[in-house]
């Protein structure tokens, strides 16, 4: 009999060939979010997360994992395919970013408008969103972070560990560097 595990570590492992991955893939630390484009909260974790990068650098790798709540973010869902079809022409963190940089409400009008800007095959990335071939990609993504003890977003990993503590700046970065100094922590998962 199989039985559903549920916890607070990460149980679909980092995968380059699967996972979005924005920094060194030899970096000691990995910083994975389960987020969702239309949460307030992630938006203000994203301005923090660019923040730890800028400051880690070449130390912290960053993975962005889809959690669209779609019962109170009834565009989540279209968002995160919006960012996955822009991933299959190789600009999934440019429309990560212009997602989480516009305080205006997403629709298909600023999905749009948000491909064009970032220099999309709009015909390509149109059928893509017709067509919904992304979301398969995104409940793995957000069958994964049930499993994984994900019940709200912003929800960070440090090294497939949930980070349950507070995710200012200093607070992450002292997270993150507790990680590059744990012989347990450190390795990059």
């Amino acid at each position: 009999m199989n039985a559903t595990q549920w916890g607070a570590t990460l149980v679909l492992p980092v995968l380059p060939e699967r996972d979005h991955i924005r920094g060194p893939t030899s970096a000691p630390v990995t910083l994975l979010e389960y987020g969702d484009y239309e949460c307030p909260y992630c938006h203000a974790a994203h301005a923090v997360v660019n923040a730890l990068q800028a400051q880690l650098q070449s130390r912290v790798r960053f993975v962005f994992r889809h959690f669209p709540l779609t019962t109170i973010h009834p565009h989540a869902q279209v968002a995160a395919e919006a960012a996955e079809a822009a991933g299959s022409q190789g600009k999934f963190w440019q429309m990560h970013d212009t997602l989480f940089s516009t305080e205006a409400p997403i629709t298909s009008s600023l999905l749009i408008t948000a491909g064009a800007a970032i220099g999309l095959d709009m015909p390509s990335f149109h059928s893509e969103l017709t067509r919904h071939i992304h979301v398969p990609r995104i409940r793995e993504d957000f069958m994964s972070g049930v499993r994984s003890g994900v019940n709200g977003t912003p929800t960070f990993y440090i090294n497939s560990i949930r980070h349950d503590g507070a995710w200012d700046i200093s607070s992450l970065t002292s997270a993150v560097n507790s990680a590059m100094a744990s012989p347990i922590g450190a390795g990059g998962q």
